[in-house]
């Protein structure tokens, strides 16, 4: 599960080294290639309604991020269709950005229906872990701390850390993720946060969950300990 979730975040993170190396000075050609069709600022930063129940809506000043179009593949018998099974089942839902230089959000869901088989709360830790983990291809990460908090009947797993680019120190980013379990899947939440105003903006974002409604996904007291 862990090293499959971290390569679905890992399908939005080029995208964000390449607005942070354009952000910092670097020319097209020095930056890596993304599609030409990668930016749709007309399409708003939100979810209406996932496949897995939730929504989740960014502020309007943040610019939806589309991803790039799937490899046509071949196959040998055309009239079946591969079937993806297991881990293979985690896609990202969302993928946004903000500012220069830039900060991020990506959502990854993992749909049960696709799985095989659903979650518990158990499991959320080492869930959360594999979104978490992917962000060390792309950042220095250091000073990890994690929480727990419930909105409704929801429990979500935490963790916040401080990262640098890599290859590009003194440019130092908000690392945080929060993953809970729903009835239809498994969601994670993650931003890079270039300044805290972004920070909050992720955090403070209104969120349903199994048609519960939530005025911000992350509350205040997400660190504290748990009475």
């Amino acid at each position: 599960m862990r090293a499959v979730l971290c390569a679905s975040l890992l399908c939005s993170l080029p995208l964000f080294a390449q607005t942070q190396a354009a952000s910092a000075g670097k020319s097209p050609a020095q930056a890596a290639p993304v599609s030409s069709a990668a930016h749709v600022p007309a399409q708003p930063a939100q979810i209406e309604d996932s496949e897995v129940g939730f929504s989740y809506r960014l502020p309007s000043d943040w610019e939806f991020v589309a991803p790039p179009p799937a490899p046509e593949v071949t196959v040998p018998f055309p009239g079946v269709a591969a079937t993806k099974k297991g881990d293979a089942c985690v896609e990202v839902v969302l993928t946004a950005k903000h500012g220069a230089p830039a900060s991020a959000v990506v959502v990854t869901a993992l749909p049960f229906a696709c799985y095989g088989q659903t979650m518990k709360e158990s499991n959320l830790a080492n869930f959360g872990d594999g979104a978490a983990e992917g962000l060390k291809q792309t950042f220095d990460v250091t000073g990890p701390v994690e929480g727990r908090y419930t909105l409704g009947s929801h429990r979500f797993w935490i963790e916040r850390a401080k990262g640098t680019p890599k290859g590009r120190a003194g440019n130092p980013h908000i690392l945080e993720t929060a993953c809970t379990i729903l009835a239809k899947g498994a969601v994670c939440w993650t931003t890079m946060a270039a300044d805290w105003h972004s920070l909050l903006a992720f955090e403070r974002a209104p969120v349903t969950l199994d048609g519960e409604s939530f005025a911000e996904l992350v509350p205040g007291n997400a660190f504290l300990p748990e009475p």
